[in-house]
């Protein structure tokens, strides 16, 4: 399954995020193939499936590169988001018709059969080019370590947020002195904001858009709150499952609560960010809606998922680079490769155009990133993850979220009780469990997950 709306978001995006992107100083200077470097001496090949706003920004960050780095001539091609990517890179990694530099999200990594269609990192090339492992958050680079060696290096994290109308909230009563949200810490507190925030909406709207009929969304929604309980998913070897069905019980019920009390409108489908941009004072959403909602002039902010089972967590995945695998990979294409690779993610100031975290830390704590509004608000998000399981059939819209997001969507529409979901949930995870890979023939406890 794609991303939600994509086609409206694209458009929407790309005029959002080129006006953050000015304020950086950054321009986008043309299509990428009119930028390449007539007099380069190297040439490195780079697959990446950003569209839309992001890929306006990316083509702004590539001509850039290729300005600092005129000996190197940059060949970057966009493919289809999704699974048609992965599919192309496999089959070119396989072939030995791989690009030197590629993008994937960083949970599809490990079932991309790291080794084989992947080669690794040589991370003292990367430093030489800037890029330490002392500059990113340890858990996210350690998502990215495959038996002990780097496969992905993370550009940035993309979260699930909690976008609020600063105006319907301040007729609300729900804005702080600071003007932001007021602080909320467990599910009933959460429940008694929507209560008030509905009261100040105008009829028609609904109080909260959360994607009920979407596969995608309500599973990241799920892991998120999941993981706030302290939920777990399999042992540390991956030969058992460990799901808690009664902690999934209560993250379903909070889930279905949203439309049992009517504050989200299953018949609305996925008008969600019509429906904020309209007037409503709630939208959980990926921080790709940034653009959207900040070239619509609203007011408005934007915090990670709430704490509401008392621990801060949000769901997040990540952009990374990766090397898809060569034979005989080396040589001033390689060293490129890793120089354009570093370069992207040390100048990612561009990146958070589209709403997205810079991975590599010292952009975060830069005055203009802490000027970016509401960027600067949910930083935190980088330090509470919620991520999927780190085997092979997880990863954003893969195996995992299409087995078991529409489950999730059953009980949060209703139509099947959340206790007896969360039983089908452990049953769908202990399927995948004894699953093979397609990509190697092994299961997850025979695919080398440790860090």
């Amino acid at each position: 399954m794609g991303r939600p709306d994509l086609n409206r978001r694209q458009l929407l995006a790309t005029a959002g995020g080129l006006a953050v992107a000015g304020s950086f100083g950054f321009a986008a200077l043309g299509t990428g193939a009119d930028a390449l470097a007539s007099s380069a001496d190297t040439r490195v090949r780079y697959w990446n499936l950003f569209s839309g706003g992001d890929g306006s920004n990316m083509i702004a960050m590539l001509d850039a590169f290729r300005q600092a780095n005129p000996g190197i001539d940059v060949k970057d091609s966009t493919l289809q988001w999704g699974n048609p990517f992965y599919t192309k890179l496999a089959m070119a990694a396989a072939g030995n018709r791989a690009p030197d530099l590629g993008v994937m999200h960083l949970g599809r990594v490990t079932g991309f059969s790291p080794g084989r269609l992947l080669d690794p990192w040589d991370v003292e090339l990367l430093a030489e080019h800037g890029v330490r492992e002392q500059d990113f958050n340890p858990s996210l680079w350690q998502r990215g370590v495959i038996d002990g060696k780097l496969y992905a290096l993370p550009l940035d994290i993309h979260v699930q947020l909690c976008f609020y109308r600063k105006d319907v909230l301040k007729r609300a009563g729900l804005l702080g002195d600071d003007g932001r949200i007021v602080p909320v810490t467990s599910a009933d507190e959460w429940f008694d904001v929507l209560k008030e925030a509905k009261k100040a909406t105008r009829k028609g709207l609904q109080t909260i858009g959360l994607w009920v009929n979407d596969q995608n969304f309500q599973w990241w929604f799920f892991v998120a709150f999941y993981t706030q309980l302290g939920g777990s998913w399999f042992n540390a070897d991956n030969t058992e499952v460990t799901f808690d069905t009664d902690r999934a019980t209560q993250v379903l019920e909070f889930l279905r609560r949203h439309i049992a009390e009517g504050y989200a409108d299953p018949g609305l489908g996925s008008v969600g960010a019509e429906q904020f941009i309209n007037g409503a004072p709630f939208a959980w959403e990926g921080n790709w809606s940034v653009p959207v909602y900040a070239g619509a002039k609203l007011d408005y902010g934007a915090i990670p998922l709430p704490p509401v089972f008392g621990e801060q967590a949000t769901h997040a995945e990540s952009h990374a680079f990766v090397l898809p695998h060569r034979s005989g990979r080396g040589g001033a294409a390689d060293d490129g490769a890793h120089r354009l690779a570093a370069y992207i993610v040390t100048h990612a100031r561009q990146w958070a155009a589209g709403g997205h975290i810079p991975a590599y830390t010292p952009t975060l704590s830069t005055a203009a990133y802490k000027k970016l509004d509401p960027q600067s608000e949910y930083v935190s998000a980088m330090d509470h993850q919620a991520t999927e399981p780190k085997v092979w059939f997880a990863g954003s819209t893969g195996i995992l979220a299409q087995s078991v997001g529409p489950i999730v969507v059953s009980s949060t529409l209703g139509s099947a009780r959340p206790d007896v979901v969360a039983g089908r949930m452990k049953g769908e995870l202990a399927k995948l469990l004894a699953m093979k890979n397609p990509m190697d023939g092994r299961t997850a406890a025979q695919g080398g997950t440790a860090a």
